[in-house]
């Protein structure tokens, strides 16, 4: 409740207030479990609300959806009413928005990988030093080929892509290893098993979105359902820092206002610590220490003081702390730490009050106007005004689908980043392969064409060569043939032509002989007449045959 422009959280003889001035430096509520941890930060939650303040809480129950709807009037309400002496009462609902990194009970709550960052990353994801500074390597070539990291598969695929090009990035930027980067793989896909996949995308969260009021000027309370989310205690835990982290970042100086601009309450606060490094619990601390300045109150919730580290719990001026149980001595000591932090009541022993607390009080101390913490008080917290308890699934429906959030973040959008540049890359790259694979097969197959063509052409010319030699031997047979059957024409005719010369001679001997022979035998016939004539005369018939015998003597005939 707000009254008189205060918080009123809580009342003993003295109603007990938080000054709106004082309350971005910070808070605690501790206690054991089942003692009103919850109903403090509902009180709380609504009083800020209330005063215009908007809120965040993680409902880790999801008992916190009911501040949605007002709350139910009772016999046992009434006489809780009564006894704090309240005279406005009313039971009233609460601008509520819900949100769920799942995305089931509430608007999708995203953020990409690059603004998460690789520490936080390395954090979720449990990597050594050595695997968180491969991490580091790609998310800073990532940046400098300005391939956006949106979510896991984009890292994904950054992190093959520079697994396969290691030996070109080891001078640039350091050595990875195959071993780191198949951790890092492994990692990646037990945070996927787990549903962190759902974390990283966009439409991302705009932090602004949570610091708003409604029609009326009460604050927005954003109840981040947590139910499912805190099975998974690191990415809870990194969920939260990197809440605290991006508001430091983004939201602006403002000094100290007069009132916050957003209050955070963390629950279950002690996961947020746990087995967290040097440097995140140093982030932690610097942050808490200077979110202030940004207008911004930052209340943890856990069940001892020394949950939160000492660092962290110095800066937190305002404490609520309900009540602890101590059986062992490591119990006590706790209890002891507690009462310590707290400046003392000289009316009550704080360490035995801690642990004499009932349902519902608790030990508080806020700042006063001055800063100055308050002696602690032994009080009861003020009941709740909205609903006990969570809603029905039906009245939670009907919250998300009416905000305006829901068309904005309702639906993934899947961006062209890292893991579509890269597969175009590498789509590219396998076809300018498959196509270089095709063309040296082509060139391949051309040159055994050209191979087989050429051989063939050497074969047709051989051939050719065999049939133009084979040709030019017929042509020089039949040449030779021809000229040896002209030079047998020629010798036949010569020969025929010597016969016929030598006939034609023959013959003109004959010829010759013959007129020789009848010229003799004229001759002979002349001498033989004149011969026989004059031995005729002279000798008779004795003459004639002498005449004749010497006739025969001088031509040659002895017949």
């Amino acid at each position: 409740m707000v009254k008189d422009g205060k918080l009123w959280i809580a009342k003993n003889e003295n109603p007990q207030y938080l000054y709106p001035k004082m309350a971005n430096r910070h808070g605690l509520i501790a206690g054991a479990t089942g003692t009103g941890k919850t109903i403090t930060l509902k009180v709380m939650a609504e009083a800020f609300s209330s005063l215009g303040v908007p809120v965040f809480l993680a409902d880790i129950k999801g008992d916190l959806s009911g501040m949605c709807a007002p709350g139910n009037e009772s016999e046992d309400m009434s006489k809780r009413v009564a006894k704090f002496g309240i005279d406005d009462w009313s039971f009233t609902s609460f601008p509520t928005r819900f949100f769920d990194i799942f995305g089931k009970n509430g608007h999708p709550v995203r953020t990409t990988v690059s603004e998460m960052g690789p520490i936080l990353l390395s954090r979720l994801l449990g990597l050594t030093a050595v695997q968180e500074g491969v991490l580091n390597i790609v998310f800073r070539v990532a940046d400098d080929n300005q391939l956006l990291l949106i979510d896991l598969k984009d890292l994904k695929a950054m992190l093959n892509y520079v697994a396969e090009h290691r030996e070109e990035y080891t001078i640039s930027y350091g050595n990875v290893s195959p071993q780191s980067v198949g951790a890092i793989q492994r990692s990646l896909l037990a945070l996927e098993s787990q549903g962190g996949d759902a974390f990283f995308g966009e439409p991302a969260l705009d932090i602004m979105d949570w610091i708003t009021t409604d029609e009326s000027g009460k604050g927005m309370i954003n109840i981040l359902d947590s139910t499912e989310l805190v099975r998974s205690p690191i990415l809870y835990a990194t969920f939260l820092l990197w809440l605290l982290t991006e508001l430091f970042e983004k939201l602006p100086e403002v000094g100290d206002a007069e009132k916050p601009k957003l209050v955070f309450f963390f629950d279950e606060a002690h996961l947020l610590f746990r087995d967290m490094p040097k440097a995140l619990n140093q982030k932690i601390e610097q942050v808490v220490k200077l979110i202030r300045s940004k207008g911004v109150g930052v209340y943890f919730i856990s069940q001892s003081p020394s949950d939160i580290p000492d660092e962290v719990l110095a800066q937190l001026g305002n404490r609520i702390q309900h009540a602890l149980r101590a059986y062992t001595p490591s119990e006590q000591k706790a209890v002891r730490v507690a009462a310590q932090t707290f400046r003392q009541n000289p009316a009550f022993d704080t360490t035995a009050a801690i642990m004499e607390l009932g349902v519902g009080e608790a030990l508080v101390s806020f700042l006063d106007e001055k800063g100055i913490p308050s002696m602690v008080e032994r009080t009861f917290i003020l009941p709740p005004q909205s609903l006990m308890g969570p809603v029905d699934a039906f009245t939670r429906n009907s919250v998300i689908t009416r905000s305006p959030l829901d068309e904005k973040y309702g639906l993934a959008v899947d961006n062209i980043s890292a893991y579509e540049v890269l597969t175009e890359q590498a789509t590219r790259q396998e076809a300018a392969e498959e196509q270089a694979k095709r063309e040296a097969e082509e060139a391949k197959q051309r040159a055994k064409e050209e191979a087989e063509a050429a051989k063939q052409q050497e074969k047709e010319e051989a051939a050719a060569l065999r049939m133009k030699e084979k040709e030019e031997a017929a042509a020089l047979r039949q040449k030779e043939r021809e000229e040896a059957a002209a030079l047998r024409q020629k010798e036949r005719e010569e020969a025929a032509a010597l016969r016929k010369k030598e006939k034609e001679e023959a013959a003109a001997l004959k010829k010759k002989e013959k007129e020789e022979a009848e010229k003799k035998k004229k001759t002979e016939k002349i001498v033989n007449k004149t011969v026989g004539r004059m031995a005729s005369s002279a000798f008779g018939s004795i003459g004639r045959q002498i005449g004749n015998s010497i006739v025969r003597g001088l031509f040659g005939n002895s017949k």
